[in-house]
C-alpha cells in the first residue's frame, strides 16, 4: 500500500512555490535549483495523482487541489513548528530580526539596552539589508521595513510616518542662497531626496552634483565629521539632534512618501519572543511620537 504521507521536503517546496506563484522563487527561497524544485512538484503531483498548479507561460496558478492542498500544509507545518518549540522551549526566545542597516544602527542599537532591561529572556539575531527586500529573510519573525507599501504577503502594519530636512554639524557655514555650493549627500533611489525638499520649500534649485551611496550610512557619517550636508530622517537622526552632533540649520521638513512598517511572520504571533519584541517597537516608536 502506497505511503499517503509524501516527502517532508516535497511539501515545503510546494508550499514555497505556492507562495510565491512562481518555481524560481520557491528555488531561491530554499537554495535549490530551479529544475529541482520542478521536479519536486511533479513527483508531489505524481504522489497525489493530480496537477496542483497550471503552467501558464508567464507564472504559477493553482489548481482546485492546489487552493485546497495549501492551507493544509501550512497547519501542518505550523503544528510542526509549535511541536518542535515546544520541546525545545529556548528557542521561543529566540527572535530573528531583519531591518536596513541604517535603521539598525542609528535608532534600534541605542535603545536595545531598554529592550534587554525589560525581557532579558530574549535573544536577537539581527539581519540587516541596505535595499528593501522583496520578501522577509527565510527564518525572520519580525521586520522593520522603509518603503513606499510592502506587498502584503505577511501581516502588515504601518509604525511610523516620518519627515525628511538637511542635517549638518553645529556651525558649519550654510544659508538657502549658498546651499546647492556645499557638499551634498542622500541615498540612491529615494523619493525623499534633495531636488524634493527644495521644491517644497520653494528654493531655486540648479541640479547641484550630490554624492549618492547605496546606505543612507555614507551621507550621515560625513555630515557627522563636518564634511557637508546629508537629508535627515527624522526617525534616523533624532538622537543625533538631541545630543547636538547635528542640527537642522533650516525650519523646514516635509513629509516623506515612504514610512516605515512592522511586518511580521505567520510564526511571529506563536513566537513569545517576537511577541515582546514586536510590542516593544510598537511602544518607543508611540512614545517617542508622543
Amino acid at each position: 500500500m502506497q505511503n499517503p504521507l509524501p516527502p517532508l521536503g516535497w511539501l515545503r517546496t510546494f508550499e514555497a512555490a505556492a507562495r510565491h506563484l512562481s518555481f524560481t522563487g520557491a528555488a531561491r527561497d530554499l537554495n535549490m535549483t530551479q529544475s529541482a524544485v520542478s521536479q519536486q512538484i511533479k513527483a508531489l503531483e505524481s504522489h497525489l495523482r493530480q496537477p496542483l498548479f497550471h503552467r501558464r507561460p508567464r507564472a504559477l496558478e493553482l489548481t482546485e487541489a492546489g487552493i485546497t492542498y495549501l492551507p493544509v500544509v501550512r497547519e501542518a507545518f505550523r503544528t510542526l513548528i509549535r511541536g518542535t518549540r515546544a520541546v525545545t522551549g529556548d528557542h521561543q526566545n529566540t527572535v530573528q530580526v531583519q531591518c536596513n542597516i541604517t535603521f539598525a544602527v542609528n535608532w534600534l542599537g541605542p535603545r536595545l539596552p531598554r529592550f534587554r532591561a525589560l525581557h532579558p529572556e530574549v535573544h536577537l539575531n539581527i539581519f540587516t539589508e541596505l535595499w528593501e527586500p522583496r520578501e522577509m529573510a527565510e527564518g525572520a519573525a519580525v521586520e522593520i521595513r522603509y518603503s513606499l507599501r510592502p506587498a502584503d504577503t505577511v501581516r502588515t502594519e504601518l509604525l511610523t510616518t516620518d519627515r525628511y530636512f538637511p542635517v549638518c554639524v553645529p556651525g558649519y557655514p550654510v544659508t538657502l542662497e549658498n546651499l546647492h555650493e556645499q557638499p551634498l549627500y542622500d541615498c540612491s533611489n529615494l523619493l525623499s531626496n534633495w531636488a524634493s525638499w527644495a521644491e517644497d520649500v520653494g528654493l531655486p534649485w540648479p541640479n547641484p552634483p550630490i554624492t549618492y551611496a547605496t546606505t543612507y550610512m555614507v551621507g550621515l557619517s560625513v555630515a557627522m565629521a563636518g564634511g557637508g550636508l546629508c537629508m535627515g530622517h527624522k526617525v534616523i537622526v533624532s538622537r543625533l539632534l538631541a545630543e547636538g552632533r547635528l542640527i537642522a540649520p533650516f525650519d523646514h521638513s516635509v513629509q516623506m512618501p515612504e514610512a516605515y512598517y512592522l511586518l511580521l511572520s505567520p510564526q511571529a504571533e506563536e513566537t513569545p519572543g517576537a511577541v515582546a519584541f514586536a510590542n516593544w517597537i510598537r511602544a518607543e516608536i508611540a512614545r517617542e511620537a508622543g
